[in-house]
């Protein structure tokens, strides 16, 4: 068992090169404790949400109201993991200034810090974010947010023009003063150049064992979110089956009458009850 004091920035950049970095996406309260308790370092509060939990079918439509509840739940179940929130489509990409107060609300929502998608085009961003003092991830390669728009969900730097600009990307994100970047569904080559290149660490999805730390979607990880299987994931748990064969017994318990048993139950004082049934004539 780790220490329970909370991590910060910069025990999360003293891990280069010297310890694997763990995160996983949480979005409420009981996971959080859990994931929490297992001392995974990083709590990715993402806008993966709205797909797993909300049911969009991507993250575009999520809004910084839902991403500042996920974000409140996941604090108040956290103590020792440092808390890293999404800044959803369309949060920060109207300006700097509407990118510093967005990301002040997921501060006060109990975040630690937030997470952007792009490079060159959010340098500005990023540093008016800085300056603000609140800590910013990078994310480069796949870009959940917007893929979808450009190529799809395809992997990254397959060729050696998209393997140079990736790199490019990776520093100029460090030079705008990330303490970590993202990188998924990166070509796994690329990914350990890039990582060996930087100072800070890279969080790898999908993008090879290379990388400084390693994130998942915990719905994923656990075999609960079934639209969508990855093949970049692994699976720990395959919790939607044991989920619907709990749900699938609950369900016959109460048609055949057997639920709830007496050890469910509670009852009147004896003392009461027959005072009751006495004054009543029950």
């Amino acid at each position: 068992m780790q220490s329970r004091t909370k991590l910060n920035v910069n025990d999360i950049l003293s891990k280069k090169g010297k310890e694997k970095i763990s995160v996983l996406t949480a979005y409420e309260y009981s996971t959080a404790r859990i994931c929490d308790k297992a001392d995974i370092d990083i709590l990715l509060v993402g806008d993966s949400a709205g797909m797993v939990v909300l049911g969009y079918a991507s993250t575009m439509p999520v809004s910084m109201q839902e991403m500042m509840i996920f974000c409140g739940a996941v604090a108040r179940g956290t103590k020792r993991a440092m808390i890293v929130g999404d800044m959803p489509f369309g949060s920060y990409q109207v300006g700097p200034s509407v990118a510093v107060e967005n990301a002040v609300q997921l501060i006060k929502a109990g975040c630690d810090a937030v997470k952007l998608e792009g490079s060159s085009e959010i340098v500005d961003t990023i540093d008016a974010i800085a300056n603000a003092g609140i800590p910013v991830m990078g994310h480069i390669g796949l870009r959940p947010q917007t893929s979808s728009l450009w190529e799809g969900y395809k992997l990254q730097g397959r060729t050696k023009e998209g393997a140079i600009k990736l790199i490019e990307d990776a520093n100029v994100l460090e030079k705008a003063g990330v303490f970590s970047i993202v990188l998924e569904m990166v070509a796994s080559e690329v990914a350990d150049a890039i990582t060996k290149r930087l100072s800070i660490p890279t969080i790898g999805i999908g993008s090879g064992s290379s990388c400084d730390g390693q994130v998942l979607v915990l719905h994923d990880m656990l075999g609960i979110y079934e639209d969508i299987r990855p093949r970049f994931v692994k699976r720990y748990a395959e919790l939607s089956k044991e989920i619907f064969d709990a749900v699938s017994s609950y369900n016959h318990d109460i048609k055949a009458g057997t639920f709830p048993e007496e050890s469910n139950t509670f009852h009147m004082d004896t003392k009461e009850l027959n005072k009751w049934k006495n004054e009543s004539r029950i």
